[in-house]
This record gives structure tokens, C-alpha cells and sequence, in this order.
């Protein structure tokens, strides 16, 4: 071959290579939750939209068939021992899955509400800021641990021995480690005190059932514990206990004792109860116990380290003239700023790396934040932005990100920049999936995928598939919803009241004087962050009769369904229990009419160490959780197994008139309807629940409570175009009723439902935190004064 041929540039060919063709992820028979042997082709390197109505099965598919499947063969590619540490992942329903790449899944779920969890801990951003104090604070006071609240200083010494040859010698050694953690409150910012006037009556006596705490009754077991201890007399009454006696009663560390015969640990009343009570959330609390942790409990800030969780040490080296504690109170563009103007060469890649991660904050929204933010109270937008961060400087391309709607939780305005930042990422030569009900973000889209054309069993096949003009073009559901545009109301209803907020400063607001009229429907605006679930949620006076029904996650194993969670149950299994001169626990799959085999749970979970477990269908009960005897007992001609499957909108005639007429049940189930939730089933687990109907299952449950105003933290969230309108409808029967009802939202069909408006900002963190319009929505689009009346007034073409 000569020369000249072999440096001649490669001509290039006609022919496509082969490695080319794989430009689709075909799915073909998928059958995972609702889905009906689904099969689509989503091109790659696009930003493909699914859309369709609440329940329709879309999440089942990008993220329970895509996503899952693309995760469990990652996994497949460790170690067998690697994978023994991995959650085990089943193989989807689906009969092919072809063209997946790595995927990355950026969903809504809440992030720990683990106390000691901050927005710096959760994205790296502390951890770099630990590291640039070790080297550059003055004065130097240990490693990146000596500024972490999470790590406590320790000494210790003693004798170790040491083997040398054949001898052995024992030496003397001393260990120090210097952690940043508040000795006072454990790195947590608070200590909790208790009110000891709601924990007994200090005029009786232990045996004339002085103790008040929810279970220590004198019969009871706890009752009987401290009263046969022997620490004290128990027919003294309590104020006329000695030091030495009231310090047994509520301090005493864990002491082995033998109560009537019986050996147990004895420990005081405080730390019994913080382990057993305050241990566990709030809201999976029994209605009493959680009334009992409200009066006696109080959080108060840590008066040792102003609630900054850091020793003092660690407070007092400083980078010209800032803490660490002050870095993390600061806002993140604040602090983007002051990271900016440090110049030391010999942590440049470190402030290179810290600059790019808040310089992510704040391109995406999030500048208003600050690092000691607790992660428990994001909510789900700011949840789910957080956790992109860490993927907008990434240099991975062709990867999948799947996101389950992003914009949830943003402002209109806001909702230009996150759809920027999906194209960017396409951009890169990525796949960008998004589950999301927005227009604005529909209207980006490549390529649509419309799932229904119901909920629950009348959804799960692909409606429609192509271009957004397409979809307008097609008579789905979403097709015909995609340009409705709700219009402002003729009148407005007038106030039977007003609630009294003043001097409001939770978080960023600046002294905020306002009165929410009552016996409307009240909306109230602003773009992320200017301080709306600050009023409603943190400046309510407490005696105000408040329902809230906000987006926090429904604790509930597999086991927990709609019925157990509304109480439905209950009036159900007394009803089958009285037409059949049975006991009720027989028709409690938790309880004794469980099939004995998978123990109620329809299901036999085979564990295989590092692979897969299977989950198989219990043979005895065929999938049904009840004993076989259980089932022959029938209310109306059903047995409770075939009850547990109805959906909700039959079970509401079948409890509503007939043999099995039962008001309390029928009660329930209508309200599961007007929440728009006919088409779950009763025994459906709760885990299977997408983030909008968990809220909307609160909401039904919380109807049915005393308080007369109910505060709404954005229901629209997950709700489709169509089922807005089925919300609006519910809201106005509410108010109509007599109740107040006031929501948070963006939503502009809300915005321009409602009878008031409070505008907050006009920005987000130090910039909001101010009321900027009070009036109706015909007021605020004529005024054209802020963000929202901007955006309202292109919403109804004004």
C-alpha cells in the first residue's frame, strides 16, 4: 500500500453504520400497575412528554417499567457480593425493553426528614465548606470533622496491649477527636422541653393514677411499673417528693429491677417518653398521643448555639470575619458571592468546585435557600430541583433523566427557566423523559405520549402518540383540555370574616400584617420562596380552628390501603359482622381472618439474597388475604375480599341503598369521590399512590374534622387540565358550605377561580417576605402591579 493512500482522509460512506440505529427505546407488553400490554417507541436524544389524567399510568411506565428495569440491569453488572448491599429490584412486566441507556431519575419524593439532614448535607455543599475552613480558617481548630454538627468530640485513654515476638506489653494510649457537634442539643438546633404540669397531677398520688401520659394508667402495665419500682412511695403524692425522688421518677438512667416477679429495665418518665413518643413523626401519631406530644412538648431553639448545631469552637474560626455558621445562614447567592471574592491559590480547584455547585443553586431557582435549611421542610419542587443540582455540570451525555413534573411547586414565571434547563440538558445529546399536566411544558415537547383515556382500570394504554400540534389536533382528553382557559368570575363572594394575622416573622417574613377574609376562597400567590407556607403555615395563630392538608408523604406500609387510612374499614367490618353474628377482627386481613400462609398479604415473598426477590400469589387464598372460612360471609351478596376490590365509585352505591346500607361507610366513600378519587380501589396499597392522590386522600380524610378553615398547600399538584376543573368544583361546595377555604398555588385556573388574592414578593428569600396585592383577581390583572398579575393577565387574554 503506498504511502500517499494510507494518509488519505477516510471518504466518508452512503451507508449508515450500524452502531447508529438504535435510536429508539421500544417498550412492547408492558403490564406493570395499570398498564394494559402498553407498547411505544420514544426517541432518543428528544425531550419526550407523558401526559394523561391522574391515575392514567404514567409513572408506571417511565418510572416503574423504564427507569426500574434500566436500574436493575446496572445493578446486575457488580460483584455478587457488591449486590448483597444493593436494594433488590424486580424484573418488570414487560415483554421487551430495548435501546435503554443508564438512567438517572430525579422524582418527587421527600428527602429525609431525618433532623440532623440540612440543603448543605444533602448536596455536598457542607462537606467542600467543612474542608475550605480546615485550611484557610483562623484560628485553625482541627480536620473538616472539627466543623461538622453531626460529629461529636471524644476522648478517651487506657490501656492497650500491644504483641511484639513472643512477648506481650501493655501500653498506655490516649484518643482525641474533635467534632463541631453543640454538645447541648446533639447538632440538632433545638432541645425539647417538657411541660411536667401535663405529664402528672403533682397532687395525687402514683396509685391514685397521678400520671397523665397517654398508657400509664394505675391497671396498666407502665402504671404498674412505676408504682412497684420501690425508687419511691407510691402513695406519697408527688409534691411532697424529694429532690432525690422526683429525680427517679423522671431522670433515672436505665436501672435492671423485678417487678411482681418479673425482671425489667426501669427508666424515668422523660427519657420513656422521648424514646416511645417523640422517636416517631407526627402525623403517623393516634390522634390522643399526638394531642399529648402538643401540649406537653415544646422545641425551643438551643440557647448554646442559637440554634447554628455548632460547638463553639467551630463558631469561632472564622474566613475574614465569617463563621461557618454564618456561611450557612446566609443565602445561597449571598453566599455564591462571598465565595467569589476569596482568592487563595492553594484551594483553588476546592472554591472552583464550591462556586459551580451554589452557582447551580442559584441558576435553577433555588437562591433563596440557605445551607442550615432543614430537608424535611423542602417541599416537593424544591425537593426534586435540590436533587437536579447535582446533574446541570455533568459531563455525561446520552444518558436518560427522567423527571416527574418539575415544575410543581414553581411560579409561572419560574417555569421558563426549568423548561430551559430540560432543553439544555437535551442539548447535550440526552434523553429528557418528563411526566408533567403543565401546557407550558407540553408546549417544548418533541415527542408526546398520552396515556388514559381514564384512571386507574379505564386508563393504561397510549392514547395518542406524536407532535404537540398533534396532540391539540387529536380528541383525547388531554387534547381537548390543552388550551382551556379558565376566565375570571362575573362576581366574587363576600366575606363573612376575617383572620388575623400580625407582626408575622417565620423565615424570611418582614413583619407581615394581613386579615385572610373568611367564608371565601382565598388564594395566595408568589413565586417560589417569597414566603407563602411561611404565613399559612408558620404564623396561624394555633387557636384558630385550622384543618391543613399539606404535601407531606402518608406513612403506610404495604399493608395500609384507602380503606384502613380513611377508617373506612371499620364501619365496613362491623357491618359484615352484624349481618353474620360474627366478631369484627375476622374480616381484618391484619387480624384474625388472615390467611394464615402469607399472613393477610396476598403475596409470599420469596427473599434470594442478592437477587431479585419473587413475590408469588399465595395459593391458599388465591391473592385474596382472607382464610378461605372468612369469605363465606357475605353483606349484600359480597364477600369482604371482593368488597376490598370494588372501586370507589361502586362501593358508594353498594353501601349507599340496598342490604348493605351503611351511612358511616357511605360518608366516606362519597367524599373519596368528591376529592375526584372514584376509580382507586379500597384494597389498593398505599405505596402504589402517586403524589397527588396521597394528597388528595388527606384532603378526603381531613374533610370530614371540626375546623371551619381549611389551608391547602398546593392541590393541583399532579392533577391533570381536566381534573382541575373537578377540584375547582370541590372547593366551591366547600365554601358554599360555610367553610373557609384558603390555598397556596400557582395554578392560574385557581388564581382566577378565587374570590381573593394575596400576592407575596416581590422575589423569593430576602428579597419577598412581603404582601405586594390584597384584592380581586379582576383587580390584580387590571393593575398589572406584579409577577403574578403579569402572567394571570396573559392566562385569561386580558
Amino acid at each position: 500500500m503506498s504511502r500517499q493512500s494510507a494518509s488519505a482522509a477516510p471518504q466518508p460512506s452512503s451507508v449508515p453504520h450500524v452502531a447508529d440505529s438504535h435510536d429508539l427505546i421500544r417498550v412492547h407488553g408492558a403490564r406493570e400497575n395499570n398498564l394494559k400490554d402498553v407498547s411505544v417507541e420514544i426517541p432518543k436524544r428528544r425531550l419526550t412528554v407523558f401526559t394523561g389524567v391522574s391515575g392514567s399510568g404514567k409513572s408506571s411506565l417511565v418510572f416503574d417499567t423504564i427507569a426500574a428495569e434500566s436500574q436493575r440491569l446496572i445493578n446486575e453488572t457488580y460483584s455478587a457480593f457488591v449486590q448483597g448491599f444493593m436494594p433488590t429490584l424486580a424484573r418488570p412486566e414487560v415483554d421487551v425493553l430495548d435501546g435503554l441507556t443508564t438512567v438517572i431519575s430525579v422524582d418527587q419524593s421527600r428527602m429525609g426528614a431525618d433532623p440532623r439532614s440540612t440543603v448543605g448535607t444533602a448536596t455536598d455543599a457542607n462537606a467542600m465548606l467543612r474542608i475550605l475552613f480546615s485550611r484557610l480558617g483562623d484560628p485553625h481548630i482541627g480536620p473538616p470533622s472539627a466543623y461538622s454538627f453531626n460529629t461529636a468530640s471524644v476522648r478517651a485513654s487506657g490501656a492497650i496491649t500491644v504483641q511484639r515476638g513472643a512477648k506481650t506489653k501493655a501500653e498506655k494510649a490516649t484518643f482525641e477527636r474533635t467534632g463541631g457537634m453543640c454538645p447541648r442539643c446533639e447538632g440538632r438546633g433545638s432541645v425539647t422541653d417538657f411541660d411536667l404540669t401535663q405529664l402528672y397531677d403533682d397532687s395525687k398520688s402514683l396509685s391514685e393514677g397521678a400520671l397523665t401520659v397517654p398508657g400509664y394508667s394505675v391497671d396498666g402495665w407502665y402504671g404498674r411499673i412505676y408504682s412497684g419500682c420501690g425508687f419511691f412511695d407510691p402513695d406519697k403524692p408527688i409534691r411532697e417528693f424529694g429532690e432525690r425522688e422526683l429525680h427517679d421518677l423522671l431522670h433515672k438512667e436505665p436501672t435492671k429491677i423485678k417487678v411482681e416477679g418479673i425482671n425489667l429495665t426501669y427508666e424515668g418518665l422523660i427519657p420513656k417518653i422521648q424514646k416511645s413518643f417523640l422517636a416517631k413523626d407526627k402525623e403517623a401519631m393516634q390522634p390522643h398521643i399526638r394531642a399529648f406530644v402538643e401540649r406537653a412538648v415544646t422545641f425551643t431553639t438551643c440557647p448554646k448555639c442559637d440554634g447554628t448545631r455548632l460547638s463553639e469552637g467551630a463558631r469561632s474560626s472564622k474566613i475574614r470575619g465569617i463563621s461557618i455558621a454564618d456561611a450557612c445562614a446566609m443565602e445561597i447567592r449571598d453566599l455564591a458571592e462571598w465565595v467569589r471574592g476569596l482568592d487563595e491559590p492553594s484551594v483553588a480547584p476546592l472554591l472552583t468546585a464550591l462556586q459551580n455547585t451554589l452557582d447551580s443553586f442559584v441558576e435553577i431557582g433555588l437562591g433563596y435557600l440557605s445551607l442550615e435549611r432543614p430537608a424535611g421542610t423542602l417541599s416537593g419542587g424544591e425537593a426534586q430541583r435540590v436533587k437536579m443540582i447535582r446533574h446541570l455540570g455533568s459531563s455525561l451525555t446520552d444518558v436518560t433523566y427522567v423527571f416527574d413534573e418539575p415544575t410543581s411547586g414553581l411560579h409561572p414565571h419560574d417555569i421558563q427557566r426549568m423548561n430551559e434547563l430540560l432543553l439544555r440538558l437535551r442539548d447535550k445529546g440526552n434523553t429528557v423523559l418528563v411526566v408533567e399536566h403543565k401546557p407550558e411544558v407540553i408546549a417544548i415537547a418533541d415527542h408526546v405520549v398520552d396515556l388514559g383515556p381514564g384512571a386507574g382500570t379505564a386508563g393504561g394504554t397510549v392514547c395518542f402518540e406524536g407532535t404537540v400540534d398533534g396532540l391539540r389536533a387529536s380528541d383525547t382528553v388531554t387534547g381537548r383540555h390543552l388550551d382551556d382557559r379558565a376566565s375570571l368570575k362575573e362576581s366574587v363572594r363576600k366575606p363573612t370574616g376575617a383572620l388575623e394575622i400580625r407582626g408575622a416573622k417565620a423565615n424570611n417574613l418582614q413583619g407581615v400584617d394581613v386579615d385572610i377574609p373568611l367564608g371565601v376562597l382565598v388564594a395566595v400567590t408568589g413565586v417560589a420562596g417569597s414566603g407563602k407556607s411561611s404565613l399559612l403555615h408558620g404564623s396561624v395563630p394555633a387557636d384558630s380552628g385550622v384543618v391543613s392538608v399539606d404535601q407531606a408523604p402518608i406513612r403506610g406500609s404495604r399493608r395500609s390501603n384507602p380503606a384502613t387510612y380513611t377508617g373506612l374499614l371499620d364501619p365496613i367490618r362491623k357491618a359484615f359482622a352484624k349481618a353474620n353474628g360474627v366478631k369484627p377482627a375476622l374480616f381484618s386481613a391484619n387480624s384474625e381472618g388472615a390467611c394464615p400462609t402469607c399472613n393477610g398479604a396476598g403475596v409470599i415473598y420469596t427473599d434470594l439474597a442478592m437477587m431479585a426477590g419473587v413475590a408469588t400469589t399465595c395459593e391458599d387464598c388465591e391473592g385474596r388475604r382472607f382464610e378461605a372460612s372468612v369469605l363465606e360471609y357475605r353483606l349484600g351478596g359480597r364477600d369482604i375480599s371482593e368488597v376490598l376490590a370494588m372501586p370507589v365509585a361502586e362501593a358508594e352505591g353498594f353501601f349507599g341503598a340496598g342490604e348493605a346500607r351503611t351511612p358511616a361507610a357511605h360518608k366516606i366513600l362519597t367524599r373519596l369521590a368528591d376529592v375526584g378519587l372514584g376509580y382507586l380501589t379500597l384494597g389498593q396499597p398505599l405505596t402504589t399512590l402517586s403524589g397527588g392522590e396521597r394528597q388528595r386522600l388527606k384532603l378526603a380524610t381531613h374533610m370530614a374534622e371540626k375546623g371551619g378553615i381549611y389551608v391547602l398547600d398546593e392541590p393541583t399538584t399532579g392533577l391533570h387540565l381536566a381534573d382541575v376543573e373537578q377540584l375547582l368544583g370541590l372547593l366551591d361546595r366547600l365554601v358554599d358550605s360555610g367553610k373557609s377555604v384558603i390555598v397556596i398555588e400557582h395554578h392560574q385556573a385557581v388564581m382566577a377561580h378565587a374570590d381573593w388574592i394575596i400576592d407575596l414578593g416581590p422575589g423569593a428569600g430576602h428579597d419577598g417576605g412581603r404582601i405586594v396585592f390584597e384584592g380581586t383577581p379582576g383587580d390584580l390583572v387590571a393593575a398589572r402591579s406584579t409577577l403574578t398579575a403579569e402572567h394571570l393577565a396573559a392566562y385569561v387574554g386580558a
